[in-house]
Formats: C-alpha cells, sequence, structure tokens
C-alpha cells in the first residue's frame, strides 16, 4: 500500500513542486485522473487463442475479457502493486477493468510450476475440514518467518469456497479468505489449478471479499478457457520418463511442498488487497496532502 501510494507521490514531485501546486485541489486532482488514465491506456491488450510458456498450454480468452502479456503483467506487478519479483506468464482482467480502474473488481495472475505430475489418487479421500485445520496450524508458523523478512502476518480465516476437483477436467479451484495483519478488509485469494504431464498452471485472483459472488460466478469461463496442449496434457504422462511431485491433492491445496522446504512465507505472494489500494489511494493521497493543507490554513 505503502509503495503504492509513494509511485503516484513521485509522479507530482517530477519537475513540481507540491507547495505551489497544492493550493488548488482541483488542479491537482485533474493531474493525477490524467496520470492515471494515461498510465492505464498505456497497456496493450490481447484476445483469441494465447500460445503461454513456449506452447506448453493455451488459452482461449473468454468473451468479456483481456490478455496482458508477461513483460506488461510484471510491471504492474511488481513496479504498479509493489509485489516482489516473480516469473508470470500473464494475466486476465474483465474487459472493463484496468490496473488502476476505480472500479476494479480481480484480476487473475497465470503461472506455471513444473513441480511434476501430480497424482490425483487422494482427491476422493480428503477432508477439507481436517485439512482447513492443518493449514491454519501451517498459517501460523509461517507468520514467524514472515515477521522475520518484515512482512505482515496472515491469518487463515477459511474457506471463501471449499476446494472442488474435477477428475475428468483434472481442474482444482477453491478460495480462501485470509485477513492481513493491519487490514480491516478480508482479501480474496481464488486459487485454479490446472494438471498436466509435468506440472500444473496457477491462476489465482487478486481481490477482495466482497468480489467473491462475482467471481464465483465467473470461474466457470475462466477454468474453461485454460489447457494444457497436446502432448503435454495430464493423460500425456509417461511414468518412465516424467517427473513424479512429492504430493498429491491435499498437498497441493495446502502448499505442503512450500511449507516443508521452509518457504511458506513467501506462497500467496503476499497479496495484499491491490483493490483497496487502487479504489482508494486517490481519497488517501487527497487526505494526506490536502488534509494537510487544510490543516495548516485552519490553524
Amino acid at each position: 500500500m505503502k509503495k503504492i501510494l509513494l509511485c503516484i507521490v513521485m509522479i507530482f514531485i517530477t519537475n513540481i513542486s507540491f507547495a505551489q501546486e497544492a493550493e488548488n485541489e482541483e488542479i491537482l486532482k485533474e493531474m493525477y485522473l490524467k496520470k492515471i488514465d494515461s498510465l492505464n491506456n498505456s497497456f496493450t491488450y490481447e484476445t483469441g487463442k494465447i500460445l503461454i510458456q513456449d506452447g506448453l498450454a493455451e488459452i482461449n480468452i473468454p468473451e468479456g475479457y483481456k490478455f496482458l502479456n508477461a513483460k506488461q503483467s510484471k510491471y504492474v506487478l511488481n513496479d504498479l502493486w509493489g509485489n516482489p519479483p516473480s516469473e508470470v506468464l500473464g494475466m486476465l482482467f474483465p474487459k472493463n477493468i484496468h490496473p488502476l480502474s476505480n472500479n476494479f473488481t480481480y484480476a487473475v495472475e497465470i503461472t506455471y510450476s513444473d513441480e511434476g505430475y501430480i497424482n490425483d489418487e487422494d482427491a476422493k479421500d480428503i477432508n477439507y475440514d481436517d485439512l482447513l485445520s492443518e493449514m491454519k496450524g501451517d498459517a501460523e508458523t509461517g507468520n514467524k518467518e514472515r515477521k522475520k523478512l518484515g512482512y505482515p502476518t496472515i491469518n487463515l480465516v477459511g474457506w471463501a469456497s471449499k476446494p472442488f476437483y474435477d477428475a475428468s477436467s483434472k481442474k482444482l479451484h477453491w478460495a480462501k479468505e485470509l485477513n492481513f495483519e493491519g487490514d480491516s478488509i478480508n482479501t480474496l485469494n481464488y486459487n485454479i489449478r490446472v494438471l498436466g504431464k509435468t506440472g500444473f498452471l496457477n491462476l489465482n485472483a487478486i481481490g477482495t471479499m466482497d468480489v467473491l459472488p462475482t467471481f464465483k460466478n465467473d470461474v466457470n469461463e475462466i477454468l474453461n478457457s485454460v489447457s494444457f496442449t497436446e502432448g503435454n496434457t495430464y493423460a500425456d504422462f509417461n511414468p518412465d520418463i516424467d517427473k513424479v511431485a512429492a504430493y498429491g491433492i491435499g498437498g497441493l491445496i495446502a502448499g505442503k511442498l512450500l511449507a516443508k522446504a521452509g518457504f511458506f512465507a513467501l506462497i500467496l505472494k503476499f497479496w495484499k488487497v491491490i483493490a483497496i489500494a487502487v479504489a482508494g489511494a486517490f481519497s488517501l493521497f487527497k487526505s494526506k496532502i490536502f488534509g494537510t493543507k487544510n490543516e495548516e490554513k485552519n490553524a
């Protein structure tokens, strides 16, 4: 949040003196909105069929959505939204949503994990209530590491949507409700995994909890739009040559491999509530800059 605000403020302090310009709120507001529009309009989106991960998989962009390529997505995630660097393949946005939209609802980050073939035999036997309790314990353990690294703790509130695994399509999705330390509004972390012969695609939706009904209404379109290409599907797995992951469906949901490797502090990519930061950016900016100025006038 602070990084986003800092980036916005830096826009204004280049060749502009706040001491001179802060007298006129309307001018600064107009400049702010123009800069946001300029940033939003600087992106080039794609529709139709998109090949990702060097042709390993494809996305048929659903009606009402648009795709942002890897380079531009990294800029959004790292520079505009303040996330740590990551290897992203692209992002899906609803057609009328931009990275800095005031009406931001959600965006979907797409990555690939080459951790091997996920054996799904355990899927039918998983008790998701027990799994949730286990995940909460892992979260508490991971918070100690997050604290050491200087990041806020994460409280796993519960399932926002219980896990569902479609054994025929080899697609899994679930949602967690999270609370980041210091935030008054909870975060929605909606996860989709598409299984292939040597790994899986990760589609992670970013938004606030109030977006859940909207995303649940849209999730089937997104699920149906993503698939591995011929030769890379789950059915193409060859046990003689292909790597097998060290966990099954339960471990995939719980992030067990990361936890055992000591990286639990890094999962979820530190998703703070981006929607809040974007939607409230100007009001916060105005309160910090204009509010201070008005207090000086009234002193």
